[in-house]
């Protein structure tokens, strides 16, 4: 299937010389000048090598028919990462190489997307919004309001995000998988 350049997203699959890639990032720039281009970071699904494509956005790219599905997070060893689909129970492994950052907010029965390619798990889609821990941050301070600037938090799953100055060890915050980025307090 023949798409745009500028249309290709992270997780899709591109088919290139006969070798597919899997998209990590896509940025489409405009100068003031000249053609727009899509710059596009992919991985090798073969064997894992990273490469960086430019094309003009309006380029016609071969983008390869991929499963995408819902699945289970089972657990993680030394295999890989295994995941269920809830419909067949067949399950899968995906590597840690697939997994990359997602790795810290994986917990056992969480649903995610995986993109299957040939019985493969080639690119994962976290939940949009997931909730964690704050296991270390500044003391709140009194009189701070909560319109002044966020303060560095480091959570139960490894990543390291912004709070407002109100929030203190122990307080369970929602956060965007796709930046990290602090939405709400917790209510539940």
């Amino acid at each position: 299937m023949k798409v745009i350049a500028s249309s290709l997203r992270k997780g899709n699959v591109v088919d290139k010389d006969g070798q597919l890639y899997v998209v990590l990032k896509a940025e489409n720039f405009h100068p003031g000048k000249g053609t727009p281009t899509t710059s596009v970071d992919m991985r090798r699904i073969s064997d894992g090598v990273k490469t960086t494509e430019r094309w003009k956005t309006t380029e016609q790219v071969e983008k390869a028919n991929v499963d995408e599905r819902e699945y289970d997070f089972l657990y993680d060893d030394g295999e890989g990462y295994h995941f269920m689909n809830p419909e067949s129970y067949e399950q899968v492994t995906a590597q840690a190489d697939v997994i990359g950052d997602a790795a810290g907010f994986l917990e056992p029965g969480m649903r995610v997307f995986l993109q299957v390619f040939e019985e493969n798990p080639i690119a994962i889609e976290l939940p949009q919004r997931v909730t964690v821990e704050i296991t270390e941050t500044e003391p709140v301070v009194k009189g701070q309001t909560a319109s002044s600037s966020y303060k560095p938090a480091m959570t139960n799953v490894g990543v390291r995000i912004m709070v407002p100055p109100h929030i203190g060890v122990g307080t369970k915050v929602v956060i965007k998988t796709e930046d990290n980025s602090y939405v709400e307090r917790f209510k539940g």
